[in-house]
């Protein structure tokens, strides 16, 4: 395949088009597509990386079954036997599906259809259980349905934009960038809620660092304060709302004070904030992670609805609620039933709707309850209820909290099958089958993102080796299951022809509706242009907002307000675990680094799993007195060794962690480690944002690190710190060990087949074994260098690696090289 193609990103749920260009040469040039309604043209360092990510270099190319490479007919053979061997020994709910939000809607389409409809239960759960899940509860309770009412052009529209737990110039910053632009005059004000002083609250007009987990009392603060300023539109509440008084009711205690001490925020702050928001009409609230991560995850989305509900703020061009989802096509799986708790095209497990999908899949067996939930199904492995679970795209070896259990459980169970296109991976590590997916630039489909817009992902790649698309791994496996006829599609325009005719089945009031898609050709299905759900006979172009008119998808066409007792986090910090460690992303990775672990630029912001603290918190334990910067963190559930980042952004009491690093990069610094596994009660998503943890100094014997063009190295035993990262035509290697050194030239050898003893090497050591330094020159070029020290201050990594891109050095270069910096 060559040429111009358009498609969609890869990453998170902004849902950014992209043209990707096949040069001569073999590499894929990526540009952002002008015309595409989410980005129009603009794009992030991590979507214009995606051709440097492209390498099929540790790639699954060939169905492994117990190890042995076999045919693609031995490999479905093999799981639908153990499949159907497992139900009938101990039935249907002994198996699960965990899938992803980076499954493409027509892949996420057959695993829930196979899952709930032929295999007969409701286990298929995803990996968006993890960041979605409790605006999809909160948004169903309010709404009677999963919607996001608004589009992208509110936030443009809008005079004030309120971001709550989201840094979204990190973590959407395509989005980011349509409605704050610092060379623009008329940014509309912008007040950001968040612990942390991220990059997002830097731009902000006003950042409330409020305490962890005070989110719904800060709302609560504001809905009592809207109606104590007469902002309330009575006449929207009396017609298109009920539960409002209780919920009124339910706020009346937070006067500005009052929410003030709640929140560990000034008075002065609170009452300008509120004022704001009273006085502006046109705002919308972006909500994230650092709400929906919680145990009251549920009830914090809702304390935010309540605010726009009670205003009317909602379905009208620059104002309404908006939740900012976390991956690619997290809406899409929605969509289809990818959460355990919910049918195909945004039904539910009631009686009407259970025998809807019955009857239009001629489904002989349809779940007619719930599944398991992200963590309730690793418990449920763990303790022997699960047996056979299909992985998908994922992996929860990394992601999932209390990963020690996770990877126990996932030892323990009696049959895993993994589709996933990377060879090696945590989870890969424990599968009985491991089938080799496509992945983006292979596979063809659909996406939907944020603001509910379908967009085509198109192939461009030819995949490696016997790599498949997973709908079409998922179909064999039903076909050899006995489900042929269910499950015979010849392409991805068949399963989206379905999924499309499915929407719109005895529809008359559901809020997902695409019946308008379900008869485009195969060539209409290619040239697909973005469109906004619902797309239907009374919208056959979309539509970019609901709620216009005040009628909801509650029977009574009315929403709901939910009275909100905020609750703090399910475990407090205590003597024994002082600090609130709250985990996320950084800018330029993704996830657990399989696909951006590709790109060395990319490690250029962060090469390390740095964990942020206060200054006065660091000396206050003595964390700064440390030469190696290294300490020990730990919690209930795990523990794990990471380098300080002293830094006033972060608030006395609290430490940040990201989640990305897995063991290829960085040896026993995986975050979910240390993470709670306490759930909201409603979504079942996870309180990732807040672990009660104890940091410690890690004294190590010594420590250093080793720049070298020789290849990547597992990880060594004896050492208490490995990070190793791939740089612009280098890897980096951070270490640290406890036990001591007798020889660094053989230790060199010995792990890495270095010779520091040979010709082309200089080499410094003091006596006593306190400092080495060795560096190793090729054609006149830096090959390698090793800079280790029991206790000084190691040689700053910046200059040497300039030097590393140079095909020739200077003569002061070559002297500057055992200092480490030029001289």
């Amino acid at each position: 395949m060559t040429g111009h193609r358009r498609t969609t990103c890869a990453y998170c749920g902004v849902g950014c088009g992209l043209i990707v260009e096949q040069r001569e040469n073999g590499r894929v040039q990526v540009a952002a597509d002008p015309d595409h309604p989410a980005n129009f043209g603009r794009i992030c360092l991590k979507g214009a990386s995606l051709g440097e990510s492209l390498s099929t270099a540790r790639r699954a190319t060939v169905p492994r079954v117990f190890g042995e490479s076999v045919s693609w007919d031995h490999a479905a053979a093999t799981v639908a036997d153990r499949f159907r061997a497992t139900i009938k020994n101990h039935g249907p709910e002994s198996v699960a599906f965990y899938v992803s939000g980076q499954l493409l809607t027509e892949d996420y389409y057959v695993a829930n259809k196979l899952m709930k409809g032929f295999i007969g239960a409701a286990n298929i759960d995803t990996n968006s259980r993890l960041c979605m899940s409790s605006s999809v509860s909160a948004m169903s309770r309010a709404f009677g349905s999963d919607t996001v009412p608004g589009c992208y052009e509110d936030l443009e529209a809008a005079d004030l934009i309120v971001l709550v737990g989201s840094n979204a110039a990190w973590c959407h910053p395509v989005l980011f960038q349509r409605f704050y632009d610092p060379h623009r005059a008329n940014n509309p004000n912008m007040v950001v809620i968040d612990p942390r002083r991220t990059e997002t609250a830097t731009k902000a007009d006003l950042h409330l660092s409020l305490r962890p987990g005070s989110d719904a009392a800060l709302f609560n603060g504001l809905l009592h304060h809207l109606r104590k300023s007469d902002k309330l539109d009575f006449q929207f509440l009396e017609e298109h709302t009920r539960g409002f008084s209780a919920t009124l009711t339910a706020a009346q205690p937070f006067s500005i004070p009052h929410t003030a001490s709640e929140c560990g925020v000034p008075e002065k702050d609170i009452a300008r904030f509120f004022n704001l928001f009273a006085r502006t009409p046109k705002v919308v609230t972006l909500f994230s992670q650092g709400v929906n991560q919680s145990s009251s995850g549920t009830d914090k989305v809702n304390a935010v609805l309540n605010c726009h509900l009670a205003t009317g703020r909602i379905g009208k061009p620059g104002m309404g609620p908006f939740s900012l989802t976390g991956q690619g096509n997290a809406m899409g799986g929605r969509e289809v039933g990818g959460l355990s708790t919910v049918l195909a095209a945004h039904m539910s497990f009631t009686p009407e709707d259970c025998d809807r999908v019955e009857r239009f899949w001629h489904a002989p067996s349809l779940a007619r309850k719930p599944g398991l939930k992200a963590v309730e199904l690793f418990e449920a492995i763990h303790r022997g209820e699960v047996r056979a679970l299909w992985v998908m795209c994922t992996n929860p070896a990394v992601s999932l909290p209390n990963s020690e259990r996770v990877h126990e459980a996932l030892q323990r169970i009696p049959f895993l099958v993994v589709s996933e296109c990377e060879a090696e991976t945590e989870t890969t590590r424990f599968a009985d089958v491991h089938l080799p997916a496509q992945t983006w630039g292979e596979k063809n489909g659909t996406v939907t993102n944020s603001e509910r817009r379908i967009s085509r992902r198109r192939a461009f790649l030819e995949p490696p080796g016997e790599a498949r698309p997973d709908w079409w791994i998922i179909s064999r496996v039903a076909c050899e299951m006995g489900f042929m006829q269910a499950f015979s599609y010849t392409g991805p325009a068949d399963i989206f022809r379905e999924h499309a005719a499915l929407s719109g089945f005895e529809n008359t009031t559901r809020d997902f509706d695409i019946s308008a898609l379900a008869e485009l050709s195969n060539r209409e299905y290619e040239d697909l242009a973005p469109i906004q759900w619902p797309v239907n006979a009374r919208y056959p172009r979309g539509r970019a907002r609901l709620f216009e008119t005040g009628r909801f998808f509650h029977n009574d066409t009315r929403a709901r307000m939910i009275p909100i007792q905020p609750r703090p986090p399910k475990n407090p910090v205590c003597d024994t675990f002082p600090f609130a460690l709250n985990t996320g992303r950084v800018r330029d990775q993704w996830h657990s680094m399989s696909r951006t672990g590709k790109v060395p630029r990319l490690f250029g912001h962060t090469p390390e799993p740095m964990l942020a603290i206060h200054p006065e918190d660091a000396a206050a334990n003595g964390l700064d007195q440390n030469p190696s910067g290294l300490v020990m963190v730990r919690s209930k559930w795990g523990g794990l060794v990471a380098r300080i980042a002293p830094t006033r952004d972060q608030p006395r009491g609290t430490l940040f962690l990201p989640f990305h690093w897995n063991g290829r990069f960085a040896q026993a610094a995986r975050a979910n480690r240390l993470v709670n596994p306490a759930t909201d009660p409603l979504s079942g998503q996870p309180e990732l944002k807040h672990t009660p943890v104890a940091v410690t100094v890690l004294v190590p014997r010594w420590f250093g690190f080793l720049l070298t063009q020789e290849q990547e190295v597992p990880p060594i035993n004896d050492l208490c710190y490995q990070v190793s990262v791939p740089r612009q035509g280098f890897w980096r290697h951070e270490l640290a060990g406890t036990r001591p050194i007798q020889d660094y030239a053989r230790w060199l050898e010995k792990h890495w087949g270095l010779r520091p003893r040979e010709e082309n090497w200089l080499e410094y050591a003091v006596g006593g074994g306190g400092s080495y330094r060795a560096a190793q020159i090729v054609e006149g070029r830096l090959n390698t260098c090793f800079y280790l020290t029991e206790k000084a201050v190691l040689p700053d990594r910046t200059w040497l690696e300039t030097v590393f891109a140079k095909k020739q050095l200077e003569a002061r270069e070559r002297r500057s090289l055992l200092a480490g910096s030029l001289i």
